[in-house]
């Protein structure tokens, strides 16, 4: 292999990055072009129009990590089942075309019979591992559906879903809560984002503590303008709340600096420390999973 097509092909954004044999990043490309957006029949096109250049590269493999692998993808992937590595990962890619472009199995496990899954995240967290070092470590990865990853040894050998940014949509769309909140969520409040995390994990339930957006609002406890910063504060202090942390822990968190901005300040609040990673993880996720495949061939 002496070059690496990384692709993150996602329900909404479609993004890739031509990384050289070391592993670093040459060139980054990014499309409006989520699989949602691809009709059935037609990935092959799509693929070949935003990538097909950097394949004609003498000796270039492709690995696609993401919702490509789901039903609604390209090709679905079977999950991977926890715990899980480098090595049961890239023993279970699905090749679209073999020895040239596969996709990245997502993970799965279990709590009390339930299945959970995930999709792209496993690849970023992996990547994370190597950028950083670590063979054990607590991960999350904020955003609709955030997860909570525990990793030992290097495999990912459990996690759990949470809908925190689905439920923020929800509550801030379709909700009576739509009613007192301004238009638009406008310039983040970072002391009313303080102020819903704090509240919720001194809550017992979002059930209740949500209801607290109506109050302020009606008793000019907080400006409109700041009650979209303070429900995000609820809804990931609902998320942090539930959460086992052993004490001296450092929770690597993973996505967009916005995001990951909210929750290292949230953890902040529950004297956890926290470093963040972005989108260079997932980049070092998909070289490692295809140095692991290269060096077992």
């Amino acid at each position: 292999m002496k070059s690496l097509i990384a692709v993150d092909w996602g329900t909404s954004s479609l993004r890739g990055a031509r990384l050289d044999a070391t592993g670093q990043v040459l060139e980054e490309r990014a499309f409006e072009r989520g699989i949602l957006s691809v009709a059935a029949g037609e990935f092959p096109a799509v693929f070949d129009a935003c990538f097909g250049d950097w394949m004609k590269t003498d000796g270039a493999m492709c690995l696609m990590s993401g919702m490509v692998g789901s039903k609604q993808g390209w090709r679905e992937a079977p999950y991977c089942a926890c715990p899980a590595g480098f090595e049961e990962v890239a023993g279970q890619l699905s090749w679209v075309e073999h020895g040239s472009i596969a996709i990245v199995p997502g993970l799965t496990c279990e709590h009390d019979g339930m299945p959970d899954v995930m999709r792209g995240e496993e690849t970023q967290i992996f990547g994370a591992l190597q950028l950083l070092g670590l063979q054990d470590a607590l991960v999350v990865l904020p955003g609709t559906h955030s997860k909570w990853v525990r990793v030992q040894a290097g495999r990912i050998q459990s996690f759990s879903t949470f809908m925190t940014g689905e439920f923020f949509a929800l509550l801030r769309k379709h909700s009576i809560l739509s009613r007192t909140l301004p238009a638009s969520d406008g310039e983040f409040d970072s002391a009313a984002f303080d102020q819903g995390v704090t509240r919720a994990l001194r809550g017992s339930s979002l059930l209740h503590t949500a209801f607290s957006v109506r109050t302020l609002a009606l008793f000019d406890r907080l400006p409109a303008a700041a009650l979209p910063s303070y429900l995000s504060g609820l809804v990931i202090g609902e998320e942090l709340r539930v959460q086992t942390v052993p004490a001296g822990t450092e929770v690597v968190i993973i996505g967009s600096e916005a995001l990951t901005q909210r929750y290292q300040n949230a953890l902040a609040l529950r004297d956890v420390a926290a470093q963040r990673m972005g989108s260079e993880a997932t980049w070092a996720g998909l070289w490692a999973i295809a140095k692991t495949l290269t060096s077992s061939a």
